[in-house]
């Protein structure tokens, strides 16, 4: 996978960094931010922009709004996730409504899957 920033969708992650989701912001300010192993917010990765990126723990997160729920979101998203998921990233999706009922079993979740990643590359 090419990780160099594909210039035809930087205005577009930059936009997205620029007008973040109350979910993402709520999740980058009160927990990726600070967390001890670097994310990215809004990455590029090949043809895609990823909400949330850990390269040290090839983990991404995506969180998933009403509208990733009819059937042809969910079909682009398979595909994005069978895309990343060949050069060996681990995709999670965690529904907004997950952020707002259970913000702190979210963190917890995301730190697990982060530990144990780590662990099995070491």
């Amino acid at each position: 996978m090419q990780r160099k920033h594909n210039k035809n969708i930087v205005p577009a992650a930059k936009m997205l960094r620029n007008h973040m989701t109350k979910e993402e912001k709520h999740l980058w300010y009160d927990f990726l931010r600070a967390y001890p192993v670097r994310f990215s917010r809004q990455k590029i990765l090949g043809k895609y922009i990823a909400d949330f990126y850990c390269a040290e723990a090839k983990l991404i997160i995506e969180l998933d709004g009403s509208g990733h729920y009819t059937e042809k979101e969910r079909q682009r998203d398979e595909e994005r996730t069978a895309f990343l998921q060949g050069y060996g990233l681990t995709v999670i999706r965690i529904p907004n409504t997950e952020i707002h009922k259970n913000f702190r079993g979210v963190c917890e979740y995301i730190d697990d899957l982060v530990k144990q990643s780590l662990s099995q590359l070491r």
